[in-house]
C-alpha cells in the first residue's frame, strides 16, 4: 500500500507530536522547584529495576532446557552479563557486552542446523 505525500506528512507529524508530548508532559506537571508526589517518586525508584527482571523473564520464556543447545548460550552469556556488571557497574556496557557474547554464541558456538 503506497501512502499519499499528505498522509506520510501527516503521519510522521502525529508521530513527532506524540513523542514531544511524551518528554514534555513530565516537565509540565512537576516543574523545578516543585515537590513531585510521593507515588512518582516511588515508581521512579521501582519501576527501572522492574521492568529489567520484566525483559530478563520474556527473553527467557522460550527457552527449552529439553531441546539442544540447552539453554546454554543465554546461561553464560547472563553470567557472564552479572560478572560486567559486578565488576565495572556500567549498564551500557554490561547490555552490550552480554548481546555481543550472545550473538557469538548462537552464531558460532552452538550453531544449530
Amino acid at each position: 500500500m503506497q501512502l499519499a505525500p499528505v498522509q506520510i506528512i501527516l503521519t510522521v507529524l502525529a508521530v513527532a507530536l506524540g513523542a514531544m508530548a511524551t518528554r514534555f508532559t513530565p516537565f509540565v506537571l512537576f516543574p523545578e522547584g516543585k515537590q513531585p508526589p510521593q507515588i512518582v517518586t516511588y515508581l521512579g525508584s521501582v519501576l527501572p529495576p522492574v521492568m529489567m527482571g520484566l525483559l530478563v523473564v520474556y527473553c527467557l520464556k522460550d527457552i527449552s532446557i529439553q531441546v539442544n543447545p540447552h539453554g546454554l548460550p543465554e546461561l553464560i552469556s547472563i553470567a557472564f552479563i552479572v560478572f560486567i556488571h559486578l565488576w565495572r557497574k556500567n549498564v551500557l556496557l554490561s547490555i552490550g557486552c552480554g548481546t555481543a557474547l550472545h550473538m557469538f554464541l548462537v552464531q558460532a558456538v552452538f550453531v544449530v542446523s
